[in-house]
């Protein structure tokens, strides 16, 4: 839980370490799920930029504008009103994408899946007065890497995979006797982006560096195989949380597996290839 009425040169420090640290923040945001949002004013007409808490759902993100329980909503949900076009920066990608405000029972069954996984939700909306906390969706419409050599960018989103399996691993580790449904929706969002990432590279990267430097082929070679290696594990970790109630100590296996079959590819793949992405010319 991370949406907060926090004080603006707060925010502006959250802002800054953001956008320093490729997406990772410190202090009391340690670990969390933070994306920048930013706005476009419903008055001012000016860009306004928040750090948030998310969560994850598939090809959408998740926000909930809490401001930390006040009976007020928060300024970036009236500006996402009246200006549903907004920005998000994950540390990794600029996105823009279109704000949707959740109603109804998708808004009541996706708030309760929130307060499940962090119960601070629940008391966010005990505390505020009888205002119902929104739950808004951002639908993303185009991405754009943050402006960095090829290999560094490589290099800042396997850190962002790296550190969602990290947490994934935590909240199964801290999770009750039965998966919760937040968990459940983390998982396979993490299994989708993954594979999308990998589609990406052999379908893209891949054949470009080795058109470009020949000399690459074994590495490339090694590297596809793996990614049918991961594939496998993708499936089974799908194929497990589709059941009615995956045992957890088994998921909890399957993950671990997962990361460390990753961490060893990535590792190889930045050996590899981060040198000659910094200097690449297609």
């Amino acid at each position: 839980m991370t949406e907060t009425s926090a004080p603006t040169d707060f925010n502006q420090a959250v802002i800054a370490e953001f956008r320093a640290n490729h997406g990772r923040v410190g202090g009391m945001f340690e670990g969390a799920r933070l994306l920048l949002l930013t706005t476009t004013g419903a008055r001012s007409g000016r860009p306004h930029t928040v750090p948030l808490g998310y969560l994850p759902d598939g090809e959408r993100t998740i926000v909930i504008a809490s401001a930390g329980g006040s009976p007020r909503h928060p300024a970036w949900y009236h500006n996402v009103r009246a200006n549903p076009r907004v920005t998000v920066e994950n540390g990794v990608f600029t996105l823009e994408a279109d704000a949707v405000v959740l109603e109804g029972e998708e808004r009541d069954a996706v708030f309760a899946r929130a307060a499940e996984a962090d119960p601070g939700w629940a008391e966010y909306q005990a505390k505020a007065a009888g205002r119902t906390i929104p739950v808004v969706a951002l639908n993303p419409v185009s991405a754009a890497p943050v402006e960095r050599r090829l290999g560094d960018g490589l290099v800042v989103l396997h850190d962002s995979l790296r550190r969602e399996l990290a947490l994934i691993r935590t909240e199964i580790s801290g999770s009750g006797p039965t998966l919760g449904a937040q968990l459940r929706v983390n998982c396979l969002t993490m299994c989708q982006s993954l594979g999308f990432h990998h589609t990406m590279e052999d379908n893209g990267m891949f054949p470009a560096v080795a058109k470009a430097h020949p000399e690459t082929a074994e590495t490339i070679a090694r590297l596809s195989a793996e990614h049918k290696t991961i594939e496998r594990l993708l499936d089974r970790l799908r194929d497990l949380l589709a059941g009615a109630e995956p045992d957890k100590g088994t998921l909890a296996e399957e993950v671990d597996h997962l990361i460390t079959q990753l961490e060893a590819h990535l590792d190889y793949e930045e050996e590899q290839l981060v040198p000659i992405l910094n200097r690449f010319t297609p």
